[in-house]
């Protein structure tokens, strides 16, 4: 997204002099710029990913600053930790690119805030009515319960969740004295990250693989991202289970296509519910429907009495790997070389 006033871009695909970002993600913050802003959370989360330089500029929620005459201010958007929507202001004309967001607070995400506006730039990857979330009490029972079962059938228990945002959620919601609990290696990495900017994530372990003890990972939960389904790093823990958190386990047949033995209806992404009560919230006349469903989702605002219209962008899929993406290459206990 291009901003020709304020002469920046948002979430740009390739290097540009002025970049906004509004999380961390592989397909949202990316190489090349030379100028970044985004909250400091994110910055964090990209001296990891994107590495330590110092063109990182940190804006705070609700601060607000002025390129060219247009105002910017970044306002939470509850999909991952620092993830923001971006409020521009220019002669009273208010626009909010979304990002990706969603309405259910996490517990650990900066819970997502409606930002009154004129048009809004909303994701819709769930944008269909078949997409409805339970509650994540429920989900996280559910997964304590599936951990528990394996426990008494003397299996590991694997669940696969991008390291990025899904496994901090799971750690922060999950009872931990279950039993032990490690992080593959990219996931240690952005744990510890965040935990320097003052985030509560407990300190786990991080999987050693080059301990000879097969027995020590038995009645563990490891929470691994999905760049490690099928991988001889997986196999190692063998007899496990295998979980998969997604929420595109909520369409049949996914569980199968990914091999795993439980599939757990758990996004960072607003259902179809949310989508529409977040709009709604913004009080906005245009929808500029991205990421997902576009053309339906922009259909129906449209019979609600929007100006709708898609618009499309490079990524199009929901909790691709693209997200998984690390700069440089780890061996198999996680660790970048």
């Amino acid at each position: 997204m291009y901003c020709s006033v304020g002469q920046f871009y948002i979430d740009p695909y390739k290097g540009v002099d002025k970049a906004i970002i509004s999380h961390g993600h592989g397909d949202h913050a990316r190489y090349g710029s030379k100028h970044y802003l985004a909250h400091p959370d994110t910055v964090a989360i990209m001296n990891v990913r994107l590495g330590k330089v110092n063109n990182y500029q940190g804006l705070e929620y609700d601060e607000e600053i002025n390129i060219n005459g247009v105002k910017i201010s970044l306002h939470p958007a509850g999909h991952i930790i620092g993830s923001s929507q971006v409020r521009l202001e220019y002669q009273g004309e208010v626009w909010v690119f979304g990002g990706d967001y969603k309405t259910e607070d996490d517990g650990i995400s900066q819970a997502f805030v409606p930002v009154p506006c004129h048009t809004f730039i909303s994701e819709c990857t769930f944008g269909l009515p078949i997409y409805n979330w339970k509650p994540q009490a429920e989900i996280f029972e559910d997964i304590h319960n599936w951990w528990l079962n394996n426990q008494q059938r003397g299996l590991a228990s694997v669940i696969l969740a991008y390291s990025l945002g899904k496994a901090q959620r799971i750690i922060h919601n999950l009872d931990l004295n279950t039993g032990p609990v490690y992080t593959h290696g990219s996931i240690y990495q952005l744990n510890k990250a965040l935990r320097e900017v003052g985030q509560n994530i407990p300190e786990l372990p991080k999987v050693d693989l080059s301990i000879k003890n097969k027995g020590l990972y038995r009645n563990a939960l490891i929470i691994a991202p999905p760049s490690s389904a099928g991988s001889p790093w997986l196999k190692r823990f063998s007899p496990f289970s295998l979980g998969v958190c997604s929420g595109w386990m909520a369409l049949r047949g996914s569980k199968r296509r990914q091999a795993a033995d439980k599939g757990f209806v758990l996004s960072d992404h607003a259902d179809w519910v949310g989508l529409n009560s977040a709009i709604a919230a913004t009080g906005c006349e245009r929808v500029i429907a991205t990421h997902g469903y576009t053309q339906i989702f922009a259909a129906w605002l449209r019979e609600k009495g929007y100006d709708a219209f898609a618009q499309k962008t490079l990524f199009e899929d929901e909790e691709q790997s693209k997200e998984e993406v690390l700069p440089n290459v780890e061996n198999e206990n996680g660790e970048v070389n």
